[in-house]
């Protein structure tokens, strides 16, 4: 476990834009830090907006020139769209790919066909991991909430029984799992490697959503036991299509980006010479961009044209799927500036000072800013963005391993008791026909104990990394 020390800074690290001392600058850290919850909770503006204006407030309670300020915002924003912009992108199309061409449909209903009642909750918690890996958390909610309540209603289950395994599979692939935006853009700032956090995430994820998914659903369905609302079961998107994909290739699709970054994680760990031929090809087509377009043509083929799309309606899905991203990208670029801001001005340096003498574990300090975080904003990604920003400094010292559980420590954190200002919250309640305090025993409380849990996991890990 790798405990708070004082590490040198890169000798080529920037100045700070500011000679302002550390008990000025822990102040507007939490100035800059309360503008932006304040914006978003009481004011309700948009993540991006907010983010941005919290940004330039953070220069100016530091005491930082305004350009200087300005000129950190907007190269943190492009740094961070061109390093993570285009894989959100490609992992849009992909999921609507999946989601268009009745894949996802194909996946669930092929599963569920061999489920007994019994185990039916670890159905549900496969189908949405599975699901999950390429889409994001609301896509894959609105995707799944029609299964969900189909399979509660024709089995006569308890809601919570069938619901929490698949708001649980959702919720870690989105915290914890690349090429999700929040830990790609962890990844990022700490400086992880992609293939060896994706390795240690599986790691993590796995035991994790067994427990807050079919484990405490049995305990969630005797909190709130309630049946699925009629008139919330919608049309499913691919009944209108006359042929589907196949259950295995569908399948073979959606894991083979994943498949390719295991392979070169697996290669360098193994071959470790960047001169080795067989690593040099893994380098290549296991790096995120090829692996992630490679799933995406092959996708073009094995789920459109197996669905029985035109060119025509091809060329209309990838557009289609691209509209709806542009807020996530905004949201994911500004909070990159404000990664930025926050190191420029020296907060790094800071954080390193004040932890000379502490002993509290770098990843525990990791998981309490995204909690605190995530608390008082309701957005995991706008969590982990900052966090990682935050505690970027701490990785200076640490190996590959360290440098990824930092990252993970961080998606924990993210995922803590989502409450009345998080959007998740509302469209876990109104699809699921729940009142406030039925949603805060069964979604916020699986929710604390992904969280905890996914923590626990990451010590442990690192006691033998």
């Amino acid at each position: 476990m790798t405990s708070l020390s004082v590490e040198t800074l890169a000798a080529d690290a920037a100045e700070p834009i500011t000679s302002a001392g550390n008990a000025q600058l822990g102040i507007a850290v939490l100035a800059g830090i309360a503008v932006i919850v304040l914006l978003i909770t009481r004011f309700k503006l948009h993540a991006f907006l907010a983010l941005t204006i919290g940004s330039l407030a953070l220069g100016a309670f530091a005491g930082a020139p305004l350009a200087d300020t300005i000129k950190a915002f907007s190269t943190g924003l492009g740094n961070t769209v061109a390093g993570v912009g285009v894989l959100i992108a490609l992992g849009a199309i992909l999921g609507k790919l999946l989601a268009d061409s009745g894949g996802a449909d194909q996946i669930v209903d092929t599963i569920l066909a061999k489920a007994s009642r019994r185990s039916m909750p670890w159905a549900m918690v496969l189908i949405a991991s599975v699901i999950g890996l390429p889409l994001f958390f609301e896509v894959g909610i609105v995707l799944l909430i029609p299964v969900v309540l189909m399979v509660a209603k024709r089995g006569n289950y308890s809601l919570m029984r069938i619901g929490i395994p698949a708001l649980a599979g959702l919720s870690v692939m989105h915290g914890l799992i690349p090429p999700h935006p929040g830990p790609l853009v962890a990844i990022d700032a700490v400086g992880a490697n992609l293939g060896v956090t994706l390795a240690l995430g599986l790691v993590v994820a796995i035991p994790t959503v067994i427990i807050a998914g079919p484990v405490f659903s049995r305990y969630a369905a005797r909190w709130v036991d309630i049946q699925a609302p009629e008139h919330m079961i919608p049309t499913r998107p691919s009944e209108d299509l006359e042929k589907r994909p196949g259950f295995g290739v569908t399948v073979a699709t959606v894991m083979l980006p994943v498949v390719l970054m295991l392979v070169k994680a697996l290669v360098d760990i193994v071959v470790d010479d960047p001169e080795n031929a067989v690593q040099k090809v893994t380098d290549v087509i296991g790096s995120p961009l090829i692996a992630l377009l490679a799933a995406v043509i092959v996708a073009l083929f094995t789920l459109g044209r197996a669905a029985g799309f035109t060119k025509e309606r091809l060329s209309s899905t990838v557009e289609k799927s691209l509209a709806p991203i542009a807020g996530v990208l905004l949201i994911v670029g500004a909070g990159g500036g404000f990664k930025q801001t926050l190191i420029d001005i020296g907060v790094g340096q800071m954080i390193l000072d004040f932890s000379e003498n502490w002993s509290i574990p770098a990843l525990l300090l990791a998981w309490l800013i995204a909690v605190a975080i995530r608390l008082a904003t309701g957005s995991a990604t706008v969590a982990t963005i900052s966090a990682a920003g935050l505690v970027a400094p701490l990785a200076a010292g640490m190996s590959t391993g360290e440098t990824a559980l930092l990252v993970l420590a961080i998606g924990a954190g993210s995922l803590f008791f989502s409450h009345v200002n998080d959007a998740g919250f509302w469209l876990v309640k109104e699809y699921f026909g729940m009142s406030v305090g039925q949603t805060i025993k069964t979604w916020s409380v699986m929710e604390t104990i992904i969280s905890v849990v996914a923590l626990v996991f990451v010590l442990l890990l690192s006691l033998v990394m």
